[in-house]
């Protein structure tokens, strides 16, 4: 397509106008879908020198290797005599499936680890569905998780879910479990408008940059148009009408104090030659820090961030 005519020249005046978050440099982001994997996947400036992205052949190998993952901090902190905080999403979710694999095979209890499920569907004043309704990320991570390893579980009490009373206790219950001595993990995916949990990048216009890190959570986030197509896409069978507009988060104010972050990008569908997460993987990695783009923040943390190889481009125009 000549240069002329794309979006980046085109917007004006159009239906996009307005619709990309305001402080979104489309140049920047465009630049960085054209580096390719060797460009994409080398040190940043602003990476921690511990963080790692991991270039995977199948969807089948990411679930097992961050499974692996989760697995190791649980048992590591266990071996230790230390206690995990670890942030848990619901997506990837194949994941699961291997560390209850893993933690069965080594009889390793999870009576050390606290969870903090990071977001959880809502209305705009923070009120959830029932724990226990289909669709729902506590019914979810139940059935994927806490039910399956049976007595080697994590403790009711010690799960933590996104709810409208027990959200906003988030920040006080891992400060107190840090200052134990406890280790906090985040596991996330990253969305297609580049959220972390489901902090949105237009909250940006809210905050200063030293607000916006400070924060712990928000009750109600009005979730972006991109994340809602998203979720109509690899969750609700393209059923938009069943996806709520609203949710709650954790924010960069827990997050951003991780000691070791474990990341997935799944989103490429090999038999179609077709992705949808392609241009938040390049962003996130080399976008630079920016309150607009939050997971644009995971790699100035100490982490691995598995992901699909077809992902890190170079994103190119094809026909199917």
């Amino acid at each position: 397509m000549p240069k002329s005519l794309s979006m980046l020249n085109t917007i004006k005046g159009s239906l996009l106008e307005g619709f990309y978050p305001r402080g979104w440099d489309l140049r920047r982001i465009d630049r960085c879908c054209a580096m390719g994997f060797k460009k994409l996947t080398s040190p940043g400036r602003h990476w921690d020198r511990d963080f790692k992205p991991v270039a995977v052949s199948s969807v089948a190998e990411m679930d097992e290797r961050m499974g692996d993952a989760i697995a190791d901090e649980i048992v590591q902190t266990r071996r230790d005599g230390r206690k995990l905080a670890i942030i848990l999403p619901v997506g990837p979710m194949g994941m699961y499936k291997t560390v209850v694999k893993r933690l069965k095979a080594a009889g390793a209890k999870c009576d050390h680890v606290h969870t903090f499920n990071m977001d959880e569907w809502s209305d705009a004043k923070g009120a959830t569905m029932p724990g226990d309704q289909p669709g729902g990320f506590e019914q979810a991570m139940g059935a994927a998780l806490f039910n399956p390893l049976g007595r080697l579980s994590v403790p009711a009490a010690q799960r933590n879910f996104a709810t409208k009373k027990n959200l906003p206790t988030y920040g006080e219950k891992i400060s107190a479990l840090r200052s134990g001595g406890a280790k906090l993990v985040t596991v996330y995916g990253i969305g297609r408008a580049c959220h972390i949990a489901f902090w949105e990048p237009q909250l940006a216009a809210e905050y200063s940059p030293t607000e916006w890190r400070e924060q712990t959570h928000r009750l109600g986030v009005a979730l972006h148009p991109l994340t809602i197509e998203q979720n109509s896409l690899h969750s609700f069978n393209s059923r938009f009408t069943l996806i709520p507009c609203f949710a709650n988060s954790i924010g960069p104010g827990l997050f951003l104090q991780s000691d070791f972050c474990i990341g997935g990008a799944d989103g490429a569908y090999p038999d179609r030659g077709a992705m949808w997460q392609g241009m938040s993987l390049c962003v996130t990695l080399q976008y630079g820090p920016s309150e607009w783009v939050p997971s644009s923040f995971m790699p100035t943390m100490a982490g691995r961030l598995f992901f699909m190889r077809q992902l890190a481009g170079p994103l190119k125009p094809e026909a199917h």
